[in-house]
């Protein structure tokens, strides 16, 4: 317990005096009370209860006294917020769900809509997504300087639009709100369990510092963070599934197992699926992350507060990962397989293409910075006025590579291989073999050979320049229900865009010519998988291939440098500038958007009920432009049998394509609460929502893949005319707040969208640009190996094109006049139908009297006209995040001791539509279940130190993701448990 003595000013006077009157409906009685005003001065005794105990009841409190349905967390003392970063704080909000980057939470999705879906706010006003989107990396927030996060789940018209699922308000410290000097400093020292090759403990650094001056006129606080975490990621990995592949005809029965259900002509019947390719990596990464605020503030009088506050954060990742795995075409290629009843292969035995070995390696750099100007007047007891502009944006840059400036893949291996087998039928973890030339099903260091290399650079920035104009007015005049009205109008200037240089894959791809005799037996060196993924069942020891080989990304770079010069290679000579050949693609989507709201506050009774009723409206009107970098596509080359090339028109200036769109959107709501009783609050919300299009749908032209091989010959178009998805909602809701800190409550809300996004894929030929494959050359191939009794396999196919004199003087085939057109899936999205969710929220706290224990726990339960049918191929427009979730919170906090147990746990959910290698039909991607246990301990030594011990992920748990039925598999990710010891040393 905390006893503090402040002073009450003129506002928070009359602030209490118009909450804490009794009311009649529809009669409001207002008396000016002359005691009340002559003890505005008095010295007031207010009992201050800290820890979590405190944060609790300050939570609940929030919840309690707000109009519609507001959630809240609210941090334990200063400087100590109840988790490492803000995205996993919010998952302890009921309805709050988290999306995983780096086994730490990153976004979230509420009652079931995505980050896209969601508007995070600094202090009411609007954030930049990160990089090229509009949703916001939470994992690069840090909890210092953070006081409270806000989650509105119902319409307030006084809110930005955006948050169709939620408005999150991520609340500061503010010097004035609390007077006096505080300080806290903490140190912390983090054991990673996966981490190879960084350092085993690393640190985490925070300073949180406010004070007063001029009695109480003057303040600033400042807060300053500093982590560094040290990982490794092991992932399995399919980037898609192919629906309805060729398949050969010719196979013996032994070869073929369908359990498929029979048809009418007594054969297996229904689609069936088979993996593009599998892949195993090891990624070993190294990131920083820092935070830092600064916050003046200045009252000269009472009735006047100016606040200027600077926000930045930077998150730096560093990776480093060695790959193996395999690429698959069927048709020809297939020499067996088995099919379950969903027509999902679980055995493939498929011949040529190759097997690799793979290096990455890169730098992130996530840099956000906001900078802002409120303020704040009360013009008199019935007036005030807050006049609020901040510019702030959001830059991601993956070429943070002071050397390489861009990710880099370097694929090495060889495809002097029998044949590859992909075997899903026991076991988490699928296994990939290759039976090489060589007689084993192991290749050696020194066959490997190079294939090709690729660089990317596609950095992206958004920004945001508000100006908003707030005001709210105290009904202290007419003898009406009417407390208060809010009102204001704003501009927001919102500005999206990146750009891509790609180096195309150079050095020749495709193993024609060899080059084996660049690498050195000495660069490689062989591991067993034993410690692979072994959380897993079928990983470790028993995966198959059980074995890989690593080898170092700059000495691979350097040797292909040397060697591969454009007096060997000609046009493929070997380059690690991913501008090569220009910038690839460069978009932009800017928005303006002009806001007005009004907003008014009515008390009263109703048959002895108090009741408070919100009735407001907003408008908004958004001018959309995008500026889109067209390339001009003129063929398709065929340069090895894995690999096909798109290539561009060269010189020229550039061509931009630019586009308008504009939308405008009016949004009523209402919030009704009763005082059933004194423990007993009822609520009925109804209000509209929105939330815009995902920027990378308003970005108008249209682009085509680079590497266009068969089955994954894509492309995409923009519309910038989308409306946005607008949500009409209804919440009910009961609390019952039986004691301090406790409560009870169940709500049920519905949300129904109209202006729903489908992203539809259509098959396009376009005038000039033809297909090598099926054309009368390749057909000419075909008979020619099919008339020697040899099988017909992609690399045979190449291999006798060039034989027959079909390739260029670099051994490339280029396409004929006679060739067909080649046909693209280009997917563009288009607004479609409504689409309705519901759900129910269950949440209780409790506190155990005055034992020190307590427990918290909520559960969230939606459905909806939204979710994937897995047995259509038909392009659908489901809703991506919908899952049911719950978290449980016991904790014990006395005699100086303070310890915490979380569990969080989301069910199954969509993450997205279309695979990476995925066919046409535009597969989905889900996650599977997850559950998480964590573990916080905090002992205080003295009433300034507390030392404390955290544990994140003390259960081991591994994310999977899976396609149309969970045998389709799509990842499987182990990062282990992590261990945090620290104190910290607080000064109230």
């Amino acid at each position: 317990m905390h006893t503090a003595i402040f002073t009450k000013s003129r506002i928070a006077t009359a602030m209490s005096l118009a909450l804490a009157g009794t009311l009649s409906w529809p009669a409001l009685a207002q008396q000016t009370d002359a005691a009340a005003t002559a003890k505005t001065e008095e010295k007031v005794e207010v009992i201050e209860i800290k820890g979590i105990r405190g944060s609790l009841i300050r939570s609940m409190d929030i919840k309690r006294e707000a109009n519609g349905v507001v959630d809240a967390i609210s941090a334990e003392e200063m400087g100590k917020f109840p988790d490492t970063n803000l995205a996993e704080s919010l998952q302890r909000i009921t309805g709050v769900s988290v999306s995983r980057a780096n086994g730490e939470g990153s976004q979230i999705t509420v009652r079931g809509f995505g980050p896209d879906f969601n508007l995070v706010t600094l202090n009411g006003r609007q954030m930049p997504g990160t990089g090229y989107t509009r949703s916001y990396n939470l994992e690069n927030l840090s909890s210092e300087g953070v006081s409270a996060l806000e989650v509105y789940k119902t319409a307030r018209a006084e809110n930005p639009s955006g948050g169709l699922g939620a408005t999150v308000n991520i609340i500061t410290t503010k010097p004035l709100n609390n007077p006096g000097l505080h300080a806290s400093a903490s140190v912390k020292g983090i054991y990673d369990s996966s981490n190879e090759k960084g350092d085993d403990v690393t640190p985490e650094l925070a300073l949180v510092v406010s004070d007063t001056l001029l009695d109480d006129k003057f303040g600033v606080s400042l807060s300053l963070s500093h982590q560094e975490r040290d990982f490794q990621k092991q992932q399995a990995n399919i980037q898609g599934w192919q629906a309805n592949v060729a398949l050969p005809n010719n196979l013996a029965a032994d070869k073929v197992k369908d359990a498929r259900p029979v048809g009418a002509d007594g054969k297996p019947s229904g689609n069936y699926y088979f993996p593009k390719d599998m892949n195993y990596s090891i990624e070993d990464v190294e990131r920083e992350r820092s935070n830092g605020q600064l916050t003046f503030q200045f009252a000269p009088v009472d009735n006047f507060v100016a606040t200027l506050d600077y926000t930045a954060s930077r998150a730096m990742t560093g990776s480093e990962s060695i790959g193996w795995g395999i690429w698959n075409e069927f048709g020809g290629n297939i020499n067996a397989y088995e099919l379950d009843s969903n027509g999902t292969a679980l055995y493939a035995d498929i011949g040529g293409n190759d097997g690799s070995f793979t290096a990455n390696k890169g730098s992130t750099e996530v840099k956000a910075d906001s900078v802002g100007l409120n303020l704040d007047w009360q013009l008199n007891d019935d007036l005030s006025l807050s006049l609020d502009y901040h510019d702030s944006s959001n830059k991601t840059d993956n070429g943070a590579d002071k050397g390489l400036g861009s990710e880099g893949q370097v694929i090495l291996g060889s495809d002097q291989l029998l044949s590859k087998v992909y075997d899903f039928r026991q076991g988490e973890i699928p296994h990939a073999m290759v039976y090489w030339k060589n007689g084993t099903d192991e290749l050696t260091a020194g066959e490997i050979d190079s294939n090709f290399s690729q660089f990317i650079h596609s950095p992206g920035e958004a920004s945001i320049k508000q100006l908003q104009l707030d005001g709210q007015w105290m009904n202290n005049v007419f003898s009406l229900p009417l407390t208060k009205v809010d009102f204001g109008v704003a501009r927001t200037e919102q500005t999206m865009g990146g750009y891509q240089g790609w180096s195309g894959l150079r050095g020749g791809p495709g193993f024609n010519p060899a080059y084996p005799q660049i690498f050195p037996d000495s660069m490689f060196v062989r591991h067993s998988t034993s410690n692979f993924l072994d959380s897993f069942n079928g990983g470790g020891s028993a995966l198959k291939p059980h074995y890989y080989y690593s080898y170092n990304f700059d000495e691979a770079v350097a040797r292909q440098l040397a060697f591969l010069t454009s007096a060997v290679m000609g046009g493929d000579v070997y380059s690690i500038d991913p501008y090569f050949d220009g910038i690839d693609s460069e978009s932009s989507v800017e928005e303006k958007t002009d806001s007005v709201y009004l907003q008014s506050q009515w008390e009263g009774e109703v048959l002895a009920t108090p009741m408070w009723l919100n009735v407001g409206v907003r408008y908004e009107k958004t001018d959309v432009t995008s500026l889109v970098r067209q390339r001009v596509e003129t063929q398709v080359n065929w340069e090895s049998a894995s690999e096909w090339i798109t290539q561009y028109q060269q010189g020229g200036s550039a061509n931009f394509l630019e586009q308008q769109g504009e939308h405008d959107v009016v949004l009523p709501m209402f919030d009704l609460k009763a005082e059933i009783t004194d423990d007993l609050i009822g609520r009925f919300s109804w209000g509209k929502s929105i939330s815009r299009a995902p920027l990378g749908f308003l970005a108008g032209g249209r682009s085509l893949s680079g590497s266009p091989k068969p089955g994954a010959r894509s492309g995409s178009q923009g519309n910038t005319n989308l409306l946005p998805f607008e949500s009409t909602n209804l919440d009910l809701s009961l609390e019952y707040y039986y004691a301090e800190g406790s409560y009870a409550a169940v709500g049920w809300f519905k949300k129904d969208v109209d202006n729903f996004i489908q992203t539809t894929i259509t098959e396009t030929t376009i005038e000039g640009l033809r297909d090598i494959l099926n054309g009368p050359r390749y057909l000419k191939a075909v008979a020619d190996i099919t008339a020697r009794g040899e099988q017909p396999t992609s690399t045979a196919i190449f291999e006798q094109m060039l034989a027959n004199g079909n390739g260029n003087s670099e051994g490339k085939i280029e396409p004929a006049a006679d060739d067909p057109l080649m046909v693209w899936n280009i997917s563009q999205p288009a607004n479609t139908d409504s689409k309705s969710v519901d759900g129910f929220e269950l949440a209780m706290q409790h506190l155990l009297w005055d034992t020190g224990f307590g427990v918290g726990a909520n559960a969230t339960f939606v459905q909806g006209d939204v979710e994937f049918d897995v047995n259509s191929l038909q392009q659908q427009a489901p809703l991506t995040g919908l899952s049911d979730s719950a978290n449980l919170q016991l904790f014990y906090e006395n005699y100086g001791w303070s310890v915490k147990v979380t569990y969080t746990w989301r069910d199954k959910y969509l993450i997205g539509v279309g695979q990476a290698q995925g066919s046409s039909d535009a597969p989905p991607q889900f996650a599977k279940s997850y559950g998480q246990w964590d573990l916080s301990v905090n002992y205080d030594v003295t009433p300034e130190l507390t030392v404390f011990f955290e544990g994140i992920n003390l259960n081991d748990e591994t994310e999977r993701g899976y396609g149309r039925y969970e045998e389709q598999f799509l990842f499987a990710r182990q990062y282990g448990p992590r261990l945090t010891l620290g104190m910290r040393y607080a000064l109230e």
